[in-house]
């Protein structure tokens, strides 16, 4: 068993160092795979300070035809899928992030989920920002998932995880796609 603590001192670690290296890039190339192909429901999520930047590829989505949906965070840490059709109107400040306003849809069965991390392992653990709201829907969820990160945050490394942990299928840095 894995101490949270010492996920908490990586996190710590691995935020500051994505701040001290911080580059904005794109990830667009992740909407060539294959994954992307023949599927309508894409889960996404607004980026804010030095996450990989999503809003190109929330964009292109919305142009292809397909249904974006954005997270909102519940008070009891879990997530609800909103439809959004790129209307920054739409969106209203929730702590640090946007979250859409809106009918959460019930039953959301996506196709794909693109989602945050600080850090992915080699075998795809993923090191989020701490609240597990991400892993609860990952395990009512049966979407490819991939996750962005920037340059140095695919790891060798084993990163420590806990029995609610989620492994991705899939993690994307500007340049490749890894899929585990």
């Amino acid at each position: 068993m894995v101490n949270n603590e010492n996920k908490s001192v990586l996190r710590k670690q691995y935020r500051k160092e994505r701040a001290d290296r911080f580059i904005s890039e794109s990830w667009l190339h992740i909407l060539s795979a294959n994954e992307f192909k023949d599927v309508s429901k894409i889960g996404s999520y607004i980026s804010y300070e030095f996450e990989p930047e999503t809003s190109d590829i929330n964009q292109r989505i919305i142009f292809s035809g397909k249904t974006l949906y954005l997270p909102r965070l519940l008070k009891n840490n879990d997530l609800e899928w909103v439809s959004w059709d790129g209307d920054k109107s739409k969106l209203e400040k929730s702590g640090k992030t946007l979250e859409p306003v809106g009918q959460a849809v019930e039953d959301l069965d996506l196709d794909v989920i693109i989602l945050p991390a600080l850090h992915v392992d080699r075998t795809g653990n993923r090191l989020g920002q701490g609240g597990g709201s991400y892993d609860r829907f990952l395990t009512r969820s049966n979407a490819w998932s991939i996750a962005l990160l920037h340059r140095g945050e695919l790891t060798s490394e084993i990163l420590p995880v806990e029995p609610h942990d989620q492994k991705v299928k899939a993690a994307a840095t500007p340049e490749i796609i890894v899929r585990f």
